[in-house]
């Protein structure tokens, strides 16, 4: 096969691919980017891999980075962007069920693409679009079909997370997992337990945004992974299964998918706090994720009152109303971002008053009371009580003042 229209990503690195060429090797687009070529999706990087050894490759460019040179992998700087480029390598005996323990260079495209994990991500293609298939990834993407390399226990006793990345993949792709590789999957799952909580937490998330999440959802569950990871158990069998009943409908950030878990399994708050730092979120992460669970259960209730709305903020509300939609089919993030619009103020900094003003006003030196009549300014600026205007405010101080 010969692909003859190349997307703009691939023309900006042909020069690349030209260059070790014009110096006597072979160069090769491969894996994830001609894949998703073939698939007309969008291109998100570009790989290349040589029969140049690393040396070889920064004598042949000006701007180099040895970004992962002990893998073979060297960072070539160039006007159009920046290119990861790979010697072709064979790999010694893994340890751990992750890393290898050796690499070695070779000058073979066919050894280079024998260690990869599925067929789909075996291709190559040269400069002027000719595919390289030596594994049927070709008529796997025809069919849909998700297949080890070879040996499919022999991948995943190599590297245990690639059972994770087979998750992901159905889920992005919407793929099925060939029987043979899905029967390996059954029967190595439990190597999961050697892999790292970070390593893991980044396939999950990424099965759980993908446009087919409940296919590899389902795969997760059905194969027993879910045993093999952080916190969840067989009790929370049932609870997961429960979010197969849910539309496949994209979830689009992490908070997100941390806190659909959570309300499915019915996590306290200590409870939610103990998962996130089991899967190694940040103290970030972990915090927008409880807010947003937070703003999920208040919202069931009712909708939201303009304090609540103001002090979650439109970002989390709208997050609030997508998972409200998918779960309950009763979103309205349409009026969520018109009633944000008619606030009165968004954020405590666009009061005309400031602390300065109130101390003045009331002769006061700064003090506890400060903070709580800046408080009751604001609320009742929120709710329509008060005009956001500096003689209103004094007017409003005046009043207050008796109470302080």
């Amino acid at each position: 096969m010969i692909v003859e229209k190349f997307p703009s990503e691939f023309l900006r690195a042909k020069s690349v691919l030209g260059s070790l060429e014009q110096a006597g090797f072979e160069a090769y687009f491969v894996g994830g980017c001609v894949r998703d070529l073939l698939l007309s999706k969008p291109i998100h990087d570009v790989d290349i891999a040589t029969s140049a050894y690393p040396a070889e490759v920064k004598k042949i460019f000006r701007r180099t980075v040895d970004v992962g040179i002990e893998h073979g992998t060297v960072l070539v700087l160039q006007r159009g962007g920046s290119y990861e480029v790979t010697t072709f390598r064979t790999e010694g005996k893994y340890q751990n069920y992750r890393r290898p323990e050796s690499v070695s260079f070779v000058r073979s495209l066919e050894g280079d693409l024998q260690r990869r994990d599925f067929t789909i991500n075996a291709l190559a293609m040269n400069r002027i679009g000719e595919i390289t298939d030596l594994f049927a990834g070709q008529g796997d993407l025809e069919k849909k079909l998700l297949r080890a390399v070879g040996e499919a226990c022999e991948r995943f006793n190599e590297d245990a997370l690639r059972m994770m990345r087979a998750f992901r993949f159905v889920s992005q792709l919407g793929f099925a997992i060939e029987e043979e590789t899905y029967q390996a999957i059954v029967s190595q799952i439990s190597l999961l337990e050697e892999i790292s909580t970070e390593r893991i937490q980044v396939e999950f998330l990424g099965m759980m945004v993908g446009e087919f999440r409940n296919k590899g959802l389902k795969a997760f569950i059905e194969t027993d992974a879910f045993l093999y990871v952080p916190v969840l158990s067989e009790d929370h069998r049932d609870a997961l299964l429960k979010l197969l009943e849910l539309p496949d409908e994209l979830i689009y950030t992490r908070s997100q998918v941390w806190a659909l878990i959570a309300y499915f399994l019915k996590f306290s708050k200590e409870e939610f706090k103990h998962f996130l730092r089991e899967w190694k979120e940040s103290r970030t992460n972990s915090k927008e994720a409880q807010l947003v669970l937070k703003c999920l259960k208040k919202r069931e209730k009712g909708f939201w009152t303009k304090e609540e709305l103001y002090h979650t903020g439109l970002t989390y509300a709208l997050l609030t109303e997508e998972l409200l939609q998918l779960i309950f089919r009763r979103g309205e993030a349409q009026r969520v971002k018109e009633e944000f619009a008619q606030l009165a103020i968004k954020s405590r900094s666009e009061i005309v008053v400031r602390g300065g003003d109130l101390q003045r006003e009331l002769k006061r030196s700064p003090g506890e009371w400060l903070g709580d009549m800046l408080f009751k300014i604001e609320s009742a600026i929120v709710n329509g009580d008060l005009l956001n205007d500096y003689s209103a405010i004094i007017d409003f101080l005046t009043q207050l003042e008796g109470e302080l």
